[in-house]
């Protein structure tokens, strides 16, 4: 800043992103032992410091993060890495100043559909990622809606898919639903249902005091965009909570099937997979219908959930499972190899729309099975068998293919 100074004769606007991400991975790294949080403190504190306390060549500095500068620790102000710093004005997803500039507006991704000729995609685009809610604005999230526009660039067919899935640290998620002593498993089902929660949110936190409390975890799934606002009109600490998109909610339902695997009791996974071999389709669907009872409830199960719970059924128990590999025809939904005793499981799932269909979709799985030619391309094995399997909210029906 001071060459450029030299150079320009004129004070330098300093922008500075992502400044807490190094206290995130320290924090994520830290233990007694080593102190990589406090040691990563006092390196920011000599960097920010040097560029923003006492500085004759700043005009002025913007500094982003995923969560607000707070001005000390637990009232602990030698913690701070702004110590001595001045002037400060904060906001936050919950302020109406600049709220518009954290997204784009629906104006915006109007004009940008236009000028990429792809105004039909608008539903889509809104559906997948808009519903954000930044103190008084509505906006979309901008890293999706240009991703899915420079896919359409390439295939003008591409379905939105979700883009957060290797940028985010979804652990959070997984960190808060498997805390058993916040209670969280009613306020997630309430979210994936469609429905809106009331919490309590600070927007002045620190890395080292995230897990300490419910309010701090809900708290930061809102500053990083997991859920937003409901209301914009609402104001204060105490607001309704929501998932904003389509997008959001997949990853939501992706961290439910990841507490089922790492939580499923072992024990009725083998006694599940004794009643395939074994031909058992009444004791394998209701233990099926068994597990799903044990995993958040919520109403808009569609066949891809369904999919991710099956292979989360039997990942972990000594099998091979294939997911969506190319096998005769088509893809089977599930294949399972236990190739000691050279022998195979073949599933299709279906979602049934009621309880009086799923007899019927068990029968147009089984049918799919055959006509793709499935078991054709598992050669070698002694025993192969086919199940379609009907799915509708938290039951499971299983038929098998007859000789």
């Amino acid at each position: 800043m001071r060459m450029m100074y030299a150079v320009y004769k004129k004070k330098i606007i300093l922008l500075i992103d992502e400044y807490d991400v190094p206290l995130a991975k320290a924090s994520e790294k830290d233990s007694v032992k080593n102190r990589y949080y406090s040691r990563m403190l006092d390196v920011m504190k000599g960097i920010l410091g040097t560029s923003l306390k006492d500085n004759e060549y700043l005009q002025f500095a913007v500094i982003t993060g995923c969560l607000r500068i707070a001005k000390d620790t637990a009232g602990v102000p030698w913690q701070s890495i702004f110590t001595g710093t001045n002037n400060f004005v904060s906001y936050s997803v919950l302020d109406n100043e600049f709220s518009g500039y954290f997204g784009f507006s629906n104006e915006e991704v109007e004009r940008i559909l236009g000028a990429a000729e792809s105004r039909g995609k608008a539903g889509l685009i809104r559906e997948w990622y808009d519903g954000y809610v930044f103190g008084n604005s509505y906006v979309y999230c901008p890293w999706d809606v240009i991703n899915y526009l420079s896919a359409l660039r390439k295939n003008r067919d591409a379905r939105p898919k979700n883009y957060w899935k290797n940028t985010s640290h979804n652990g959070i998620l997984l960190t808060f639903v498997k805390r058993t002593d916040f209670k969280v498993k009613g306020k997630f089902e309430t979210l994936m249902n469609g429905g809106t929660i009331v919490q309590t949110i600070s927007d002045e936190l620190t890395y080292d005091t995230l897990h300490s409390s419910e309010e701090s975890l809900w708290s930061v799934l809102l500053m990083t965009g997991y859920i937003t606002k409901a209301d914009s009109e609402e104001e204060g600490d105490t607001v309704s909570l929501k998932i904003p998109n389509r997008e959001i909610r997949s990853i939501f339902e992706d961290t439910v099937v990841r507490l089922f695997r790492e939580t499923v009791d072992a024990d009725k996974q083998r006694s599940m997979m004794d009643a395939f071999w074994n031909r058992d389709e009444e004791g394998a669907g209701k233990m099926l219908s068994d597990l799903l009872w044990k995993t958040i409830s919520y109403n808009d199960y569609h066949e891809d959930y369904y999919h991710a719970f099956l292979a989360g059924a039997f990942v972990g128990i000594g099998y091979e499972v294939e997911s969506n590999k190319e096998k005769g025809l088509g893809r089977p939904d599930i294949v399972l190899k236990d190739e000691d005793n050279r022998r195979a499981i073949i599933i299709e799932a279906k979602k049934s729309g009621s309880e009086s269909e799923m007899d019927k979709d068990c029968e147009e799985a089984l049918k799919q099975i055959v006509t793709k030619k499935y078991a054709e391309g598992l050669y070698g094995y002694e025993q192969v068998l086919s199940y379609g399997i009907a799915f509708f909210q938290k039951q499971a029906r299983v038929r098998r293919l007859t000789e």
